[in-house]
């Protein structure tokens, strides 16, 4: 390696962030900045950070789709018994990190966790790619298994089952909503001055914005 680790380090100069121009609310300021990061035409806008933990403290984190947002929280969908589903059953906190590189933003969500209806999780399900779907079938997520060709072959299992047929949900298979409780927003900055505008959720469920020291 002819550069080491320390001395990659990149100054960040393309924006910047104040009280005065973000909106009070922080979904709509997600939203503007969700619609900026789509306009920018980034890979993959919606993948962010899950952190979960167990209940006694061990962490683990992984990289998720986002897969709708409003002011109830952030969903996404997963196998409700890999190793995510059962932290979160257990210990129903979350964060959730957005990192766009080339907009030099950052998004952090810290809060509860809940399962989304039946009825939601379905709706979202039936618009899944088909072989999507039969892999939700397929995958016990998290799981051990002795090689490539034994997914291979639980999925060929599930085609012969459903073949001609619509692929229903699986029981095991649905939503989460973070319902945020800290929402901030972190602009990069140069000489790591960043600009960080943290909204937290008071108890009449409205917001207080304060500014972070970098």
């Amino acid at each position: 390696m002819d550069k080491s680790i320390a001395d990659l380090r990149k100054d960040y100069t393309l924006q910047d962030l104040n009280e005065k121009e973000i909106d009070p609310n922080p979904f709509i300021q997600f939203k503007i900045w969700f619609s900026q990061s789509l306009a920018a035409q980034l890979p993959e806008p919606n993948a962010m950070t899950l952190a979960t933990c167990t209940t006694d403290g061990k962490p683990s984190a992984r990289m998720v789709l986002l897969k709708d947002f409003d002011e109830q929280g952030f969903v996404l969908f997963t196998n409700y018994n890999s190793q995510k589903g059962q932290e979160i059953s257990v210990n129903p906190h979350a964060a959730l990190v957005f990192w766009w590189a080339e907009l030099e933003r950052q998004v952090r969500i810290v809060g509860t966790v809940e399962k989304i209806s039946s009825a939601q999780s379905d709706s979202y399900f039936e618009i899944r790619p088909a072989y999507s779907r039969l892999g939700a079938w397929a995958s016990n997520q998290s799981e051990v298994i002795a090689s490539r060709e034994v997914l291979e072959q639980q999925l060929q299992e599930f085609q012969r089952t459903y073949q001609n047929q619509e692929v229903p949900r699986p029981p095991h298979w649905g939503g989460f909503r973070v319902i945020p409780e800290e929402i901030e927003f972190w602009q990069g900055r140069s000489s790591r001055l960043h600009d960080r505008l943290l909204y937290t959720r008071l108890d009449d469920g409205s917001w207080k914005i304060k500014r972070l020291s970098p």
